[in-house]
């Protein structure tokens, strides 16, 4: 219970205590993962902006783009492996995405940017950059602690951030409503403190949103009992799988032979007749199924709103369809947790404010060290000068 103002305690006080101490507690870790969150928000154009040729092919005029058939055989013969997957885009200005495994590797491979008119491989998917952007991953899921602990120590201090959200929504809203305005602007004419504060005061509010947003949907990825108890409530389960090979299996029989990549493209424009980008996997197990995904262009939910077929590898046969439009709507968002985490739910608009917010994070904790540091020498000074007056 709250004591007059005149007391030397008050909840706010507490608030503003708690919020102080665990920002302090947690703000190394919080900057570190605010940080690589804005750096990894446009990895994907930032890594086509460096290799533009790998990720873009001229189409030449009345040119037809080899069917898959070919650049499946064209890259085995190559490379010398197994093509596993291949993606196949809508544009006739990017490359085919092809997946070649070699025998005895493990893992998913390698993966090819491939022109469709000349079969000329452009790149792979490993380089430079996204070794770079692979370490700012770890950093932010696990600030490069082993996985289990990293994950658990960036949970706890994302916890932490939720209370410091909401505590500094309540410290910021003014005691008078007529402060209102000002809570809400930076006084660029005042000195740098007064500057500083308010830039932690009215930034924060204004990305507070935003970043709760990115607090809550990134603990599914750190704590299981939060994803189950996410799931619970959404009445389905958060990163189930859209269907599973292990539901369906392919039927063998004496001689039975994997059907063509094309017999492929063709049954899945035969059961999904719209302009769409494909991906489509191979089996490992020769029980296995072959999985079509395939995006619709301009999907406002990203690399979740795909429409999904299993078929049965020798014969071609559609055994299993899951058409996203038909989902039910808590199975949507559970899909979605993830582009609303990083952003990417509403394009290019939502990454640009995710980004902002995300630089905002990572200011706060500095901009919070400086205000106590401040608060410190204040009161240091303020204790001298009593001591002097008492002398």
């Amino acid at each position: 219970m709250a004591t007059s103002g005149s007391s030397k305690f008050s909840v706010r006080k507490f608030i503003n205590n708690l919020h102080l101490w665990m920002g302090i507690a947690s703000g190394i870790i919080l900057f570190v993962v605010c940080l690589t969150g804005t750096m990894y928000a446009f990895r994907a154009e930032i890594e086509q902006l460096i290799e533009p040729d790998k990720y873009r092919v001229e189409a030449p005029a009345d040119a037809e783009r080899m069917s898959a058939e070919d650049i499946f055989v064209r890259l085995q013969q190559q490379t010398g492996g197994k093509a596993t997957s291949i993606s196949l885009p809508y544009s006739v200005e990017e490359p085919y995405k092809v997946t070649i495994r070699q025998a005895e590797e493990e893992g998913r491979g390698t993966t090819y940017f491939v022109n469709p008119y000349t079969a000329e491989i452009q790149g792979t998917t490993d380089s430079p950059s996204s070794e770079f952007f692979m370490t700012v991953f770890k950093l932010h899921r696990w600030i490069l602690l082993e996985r289990s602990v990293g994950r658990v120590v960036v949970g706890i201090a994302t916890v932490i951030f939720v209370f410091i959200i909401f505590s500094g929504m309540v410290l910021w809203w003014p005691k008078k409503f007529k402060h209102l305005k000002q809570s809400l602007s930076i006084k660029t004419s005042a000195n740098w403190k007064r500057i500083n504060h308010d830039l932690h005061n009215s930034l924060g509010f204004y990305a507070s949103l935003l970043l709760l947003v990115m607090a809550l949907s990134g603990l599914c990825w750190s704590f299981e009992w939060y994803r189950d108890g996410l799931g619970a409530v959404l009445g389905t389960k958060v990163f189930g799988s859209r269907g599973s090979s292990e539901e369906v299996v392919s039927t063998i029989t004496e001689d039975a032979m994997p059907v063509s990549i094309s017999e492929v493209v063709n049954k899945g424009n035969d059961v999904l007749p719209y302009a769409g980008d494909y991906s489509i996997s191979y089996p490992e197990q020769p029980e296995g199924t072959i999985s079509i995904r395939k995006y619709r262009p301009a999907s406002f939910s990203g690399l979740t709103a795909y429409d999904l077929l299993l078929l049965d590898q020798y014969s071609g046969e559609v055994l299993f369809t899951d058409i996203y439009s038909e989902r039910p709507f808590n199975e949507k968002i559970s899909t979605m947790i993830k582009p609303i985490h990083t952003g990417e739910i509403f394009g290019t608009f939502s990454k640009i404010l995710y980004f902002i917010a995300s630089l905002i994070g990572t200011s706060l904790p500095i901009t919070g060290v400086l205000i106590w540091i401040n608060k410190l020498k204040k009161t240091r000074k303020k204790g001298q000068k009593q001591t002097a007056s008492a002398a």
